[in-house]
């Protein structure tokens, strides 16, 4: 028994090696902080000009581990399909509606099991060695982006018109940068330099991990609305 369990380790860890992926950085990452993590670079205040709301938004897709995990995922389809950009693409356009629908007062519940759920999706499906069509990966990608923008309208939601815009513009740039350094990394990093089967390997480990991070939120969320916390 004891023999499984360490080439069981061994062949986890080979994992981690064959995608450069830090396990321990990411594993002290999901250690202190949950989906419950505000989000918010203006320590809850709301932005209230330019600079601050550009600023909250870039902050939120980075300072929240489940949202940017998810980003690195599209960012990493985009580099294994072919015309794969759309993906982000459609990502990056319906994270604005889903802002805009959260300050419209459009009620969505259970918004961060939607978030949590759909980086596991996302990681399960670039673990797959068959995954799914781009159109197909575009359509889920545009859906789930309409549940993390919707996310990120709560830290804007009350705000003046200058620095909402702003906030659309920072987190949709940041989005950009990462997902597109992900597709970049893809491409130039393992697709070119890598044989064919030692790529695909790398992208199946980065799935896993991306899986294993959602997999972290998305039972944290579910044992949140089981078992809520009483009030202080």
């Amino acid at each position: 028994m004891s023999k499984f369990k360490a080439s069981g380790c061994v062949r986890f860890n080979k994992a981690f090696q064959q995608a450069r992926i830090p396990a321990i950085p990411i594993g002290a990452l999901l250690l202190t902080a949950t989906p419950a993590f505000a989000h918010h670079a203006m320590g809850g205040k709301m932005p209230s000009n330019f600079f601050q709301g550009f600023l909250s938004g870039v902050a939120h897709p980075l300072i929240g581990p489940d949202h940017f995990a998810f980003i690195v995922a599209v960012g990493l389809f985009a580099a294994v399909k072919r015309q794969g950009l759309l993906i982000p693409i459609a990502f990056v356009l319906s994270a604005m509606l889903g802002t805009g629908a959260h300050l419209a007062k459009v009620n969505i519940p259970g918004i961060e099991l939607f978030v949590s759920g759909s980086i596991l999706l996302f990681g399960i499906l670039l673990a797959m060695k068959n995954s799914p069509t781009t159109p197909l990966v575009a359509g889920l990608s545009a859906i789930a982006g309409l549940f993390h923008g919707y996310a990120y309208g709560e830290a804007i939601f009350g705000a003046e018109m200058t620095p909402f815009l702003a906030y659309l513009a920072g987190f949709t740039c940041i989005q950009l940068v990462v997902s597109l350094s992900a597709f970049w990394i893809g491409k130039t990093v393992v697709l070119n330099r890598d044989t064919k089967q030692q790529s695909a390997a790398k992208f199946r480990s980065a799935g896993l991990v991306i899986s294993g991070v959602g997999l972290a939120f998305f039972v944290s969320q579910v044992v949140a609305v089981l078992l809520p916390a009483s009030p202080a």
